[in-house]
């Protein structure tokens, strides 16, 4: 028979591991939003006068930048949950 103390410890550790796991969703959604973000801005830096890759490029900035915000988002809305 489990003790008391073990299942407390047991939805400790459990509760750790959400918030970790949560904190590393967090990390893929910003790297994602860094790499959108850099590769709308190396087209833009070395394609300035053909205006479809200037296009694309800002659509890239624009994409990343809402990637982070929804990854700030559900970062803060699954913290304050837990």
């Amino acid at each position: 028979m489990q003790s008391m103390e073990d299942a407390g410890l047991r939805d400790k550790l459990a509760l750790e591991r959400t918030r970790l796991a949560n904190e590393r969703t967090f990390l893929a959604y910003v790297r994602t939003a860094l790499s959108l973000l850099a590769g709308g801005a190396v087209m833009l830096q070395f394609f300035p006068d053909n205006p479809p890759v200037v296009t694309l490029g800002w659509s890239l900035v624009g994409v990343g930048g809402v990637v982070l915000v929804v990854g700030i988002y559900r970062f803060w809305r699954v913290r304050k949950r837990l």
